[in-house]
């Protein structure tokens, strides 16, 4: 008896040295993995924009809005008769997805020889999820004209780009 002690005792001992006990002291658990691939968001232009035609008279600017809509500051005079068109595109991808409109900060020239108009300040309307798999979004501009601005058609010299991108 007293021998089955010493060894219950010397055990106890080596048990309490050692730092473990008779518990668990590890416990495992399980996973899986998932991922969803989402539509890419993408863009197309399906209009490219005409401000249409303008008497420069005393010079101004044009505004053309993204709703296609004109208006003029200065002496500058619209004709009516022709077909104004923001640019417009159209954006696919996730439904629900916010997106970002990335567009142009600085100012375009537009050319007819070595005449030129200058092209500034972009603007979109606020959209910014998709409501469906495609929306369209439009985009103006102002169009500075000078006084006595030669006659001719203008255009930029160079497409103008914008881009789109999830949040």
């Amino acid at each position: 008896m007293i021998i089955k002690l010493k060894i219950l005792l010397i055990f106890s001992i080596l048990c309490m040295i050692s730092g473990q006990g008779f518990g668990q002291y590890s416990a495992s658990a399980n996973f899986t993995a998932s991922a969803n691939i989402i539509e890419p968001v993408s863009i197309r232009t399906t209009s490219n924009m005409n401000f249409a035609n303008i008497d420069a008279g005393n010079g101004g600017s044009v505004i053309l809005k993204p709703d296609h809509t004109r208006s003029t500051t200065g002496d500058v005079r619209l004709d009516n008769t022709a077909n104004v068109s923001a640019a417009t595109f159209e954006v696919n991808g996730q439904n629900g997805y916010a997106y970002t409109i990335n567009i142009p900060t600085e100012s375009f020239r537009m050319l007819n020889g070595t005449d030129e108009l200058v092209l500034k300040n972009f603007n979109t309307g606020t959209i910014s999820v998709l409501t469906s798999d495609s929306q369209t979004i439009s985009l103006g501009a102002t169009l500075e004209v000078a006084a006595a601005q030669k006659p001719g058609l203008y255009t930029t010299p160079y497409p103008i780009e914008i881009t789109v991108s999830y949040n």
